[in-house]
């Protein structure tokens, strides 16, 4: 298998890119950004550690969870989770960040990518609390470029159509899943259990 190695290889390769294509990206966020980051629910942060390493974070809560603090400036709450702190840890080591909004049934999607701090402040987290409980941090992006993204990706896989859907019993749960790849003593019902107990108490 050969694979390309050069950018001219690349770009041989492809046809040009429209010139709307490369006009959409803005600087800013505008109010049709706003007001797409105020519908979502569900950002996805890709991040890396800048020798190669790279990870992709999903993000959910009430629409419009991350808060947009000026014309190019998003805070993004960390809620409890399973401190693993990947992609916390990547923006120490290396800011450069990716985010991609979704709004469910919305076939477009918003691309954010920019630079990122973690702070701890106690007034922004306040801000960003949910039933009186604060993000354990929140990630401060700095937009470089934003832009909307089609729906192509999403047409061509139905993400949005429940009739495409697999069946959910077709799957194991995570805690079958997780006994064999951990080989745990417990059971998988009892992982089950344990994961449910701590979605309904440590959601924020």
């Amino acid at each position: 298998m050969d694979f390309i190695s050069t950018r001219e290889a690349l770009r041989a390769h492809y046809k040009p890119a429209s010139e709307p294509s490369l006009r959409k990206e803005l600087r800013v966020l505008d109010g049709h950004c706003r007001n797409f980051i105020a519908k979502s629910p569900f950002v996805l942060i890709g991040s890396s550690d800048g020798n190669g390493n790279a990870d992709v974070t999903p993000k959910g809560d009430r629409p419009g969870f991350v808060a947009v603090l000026d014309d190019i400036t998003l805070a993004i709450p960390d809620r409890p989770g399973n401190n693993r702190l990947d992609t916390l840890e990547n923006i120490i080591a290396n800011p450069a960040v990716g985010l991609l909004f979704l709004i469910p049934g919305m076939n477009e999607t918003l691309r954010v990518n920019g630079e990122a701090r973690i702070t701890l402040d106690q007034d922004l987290r306040e801000t960003l609390a949910v039933d009186g409980k604060a993000p354990q941090s929140v990630i401060v992006v700095k937009a470089r470029a934003v832009y909307m993204h089609c729906a192509k990706a999403f047409l061509r896989s139905d993400l949005w159509a429940p009739e495409k859907w697999p069946p959910r019993a077709e799957m194991p749960t995570l805690g079958e899943i997780l006994k064999d790849q951990l080989a745990l003593a417990e059971s998988a019902e009892q992982t089950d259990r344990w994961l449910d107990n701590a979605y309904r108490e440590s959601m924020w």
